[in-house]
C-alpha cells in the first residue's frame, strides 16, 4: 500500500491515514505530537470529529483528500507548522485564521487571558482594554468575547498581521478598534486614549536562543513577533512601562506574558519604574511566564 515512501498513497482508510501520517513525521516530531498533527489534518480533510472517525475508521479517504494529505506531509517534513498548512488554530475555544504573518497562538497565552478574565468577572463598569502586539488578534478577540461590554483596542506594527486580526474579529463577530503602531516610537503614544487594562504577549526571545528552538518555529514563524536583541531583551517591556505611565489609568492593571528566564528582571523593571504591585503566576508547565502589574 505504501510504496516509495510517502509519494504513493491509495485507498487509505481513516485509520491508515493517521498511522501513515505519524510514521511519515517520525524523526521530526515525537510520536505524541505527530499523532496530534495527524488528528488535526484528518479532521480538517474529512470534517469529522475524532469519535466519528473512530466509528468510521474503515471508511476510505476521498481521492482529493488523499492528494492533499500527501501535499501536507511534504510541507510538514519541511517544518511548516500544521496550523499554517490548515490556516487555522484554536485559541480560547475559537477557531482562528492564521498564516505566516502571525504567531501561532499558544496555550500559555490562553492562561494569561484567563487570569485577566478571572480578575474582571465581577467588574461592573465598562472597561477600556488595550492589546499590544495583537498578531492574529487572539487576545483581543478572546477578551471581547468574554467581556462583551469592554471597549477593546488592538495594536501591531505589522499591517499584514492586522489584516489577519481584522479577518478573525469579523468572523468572530467582535467589534475591536485596530491600529498600526510601533510602541518603540514614543511619539506615537499620543494617538491612544487612556485604558483600564493593558495586556500583551510581546517579543521576548533573545536572538541567541534561536539555536535552541525547533525548526518549525525559528524558520517559519515571524521573527518580528518573536525575537529581541541579546543586549536589550526587555526592550518591549520598557516601552510598555513608558506607555502605561501615560495611558493606563490610576487604578489600571497590566497583564503580560514573559520569558521564564527573565522573570526576575522583568519584575524589577516594573518596580523600578514606580509600579505598586507586581505579581507573577506560573503556567501549567510550572514556568513563571505571566506578570500582573498595578499602576
Amino acid at each position: 500500500m505504501f510504496c516509495n515512501g510517502l509519494f504513493y498513497l491509495t485507498n487509505m482508510t481513516f485509520r491508515e491515514a493517521i498511522q501513515f501520517t505519524v510514521s511519515s513525521l517520525s524523526g521530526i516530531y515525537d510520536e505524541r505530537e505527530a499523532y496530534n498533527i495527524a488528528e488535526l489534518i484528518l479532521e480538517h480533510l474529512t470534517g469529522l470529529k475524532r469519535i466519528d472517525r473512530i466509528i468510521q475508521r474503515q471508511q476510505e479517504l476521498e481521492a482529493d483528500a488523499e492528494t492533499t494529505l500527501r501535499q501536507y506531509i511534504r510541507e510538514l517534513r519541511l517544518h511548516t507548522p500544521v496550523q499554517y498548512l490548515l490556516q487555522e488554530a484554536w485559541f480560547y475555544g475559537m477557531k482562528l485564521y492564521v498564516d505566516k504573518h502571525v504567531l501561532i497562538p499558544r496555550p500559555e497565552t490562553e492562561e494569561l487571558v484567563a487570569w485577566l478574565t478571572e480578575d474582571l468577572k465581577q467588574a461592573t463598569q465598562p472597561l477600556k482594554v488595550l492589546d499590544i502586539g495583537t498578531g492574529s488578534g487572539c487576545i483581543a478577540i478572546a477578551v471581547k468575547k468574554t467581556i462583551p461590554a469592554a471597549d477593546v483596542y488592538a495594536l501591531d506594527i505589522s499591517q499584514e498581521a492586522l489584516e489577519v486580526a481584522k479577518k478573525n474579529a469579523l468572523e468572530q463577530n467582535t467589534a475591536i478598534t485596530f491600529s498600526r503602531l510601533n510602541i518603540l516610537d514614543t511619539n506615537s503614544f499620543a494617538e491612544l486614549p487612556v485604558f483600564d487594562i493593558i495586556i500583551s504577549n510581546p517579543p521576548y526571545i533573545p536572538v541567541q536562543e534561536q539555536l535552541l528552538m525547533r525548526e518549525n518555529v525559528k524558520s517559519q514563524e515571524p521573527h518580528l513577533a518573536l525575537f529581541v536583541p541579546d543586549d536589550d531583551p526587555l526592550v518591549f517591556y520598557k516601552a510598555i512601562a513608558r506607555l502605561a505611565k501615560q495611558h493606563l489609568n490610576a487604578s489600571g492593571t497590566l497583564y503580560l506574558e514573559m520569558h521564564e528566564d527573565l522573570a526576575d528582571q522583568t519584575q524589577l523593571l516594573f518596580r523600578d519604574s514606580g509600579y505598586k504591585q507586581v505579581t507573577t503566576r506560573n503556567d501549567m508547565q510550572h514556568k513563571t511566564r505571566m506578570l500582573r502589574v498595578s499602576a
